[in-house]
């Protein structure tokens, strides 16, 4: 398996993670074990966010095109509705 293949799946990965971490933060009753999973989803975050910006460094990940100001207005008004 090539490094960029290696890369791409644990960005996936870790965003899969998260999405756990959050789901289970939002149903925890347990302040403890609530702020424990906060602190390893704060963890997770950074990590990904470094790889993301490794990957991104390297070409294994283009980011899609910024939108246009038009595009934005279209959404926030969509949104607004």
């Amino acid at each position: 398996m090539d490094e960029k293949t290696m890369v791409n799946d644990i960005l996936s990965s870790v965003k899969s993670d998260l999405t756990a971490y959050q789901t289970a933060i939002s149903e925890c009753e347990n302040m403890s074990l609530r702020q424990t999973f906060q602190s390893i989803r704060n963890n997770d975050e950074s990590f990904q966010y470094e790889l993301f910006k490794i990957a991104q460094n390297k070409g294994y990940y283009k980011p899609a095109s910024k939108a246009s100001t038009t595009e934005i207005g279209t959404v926030k008004t969509d949104l607004q509705q």
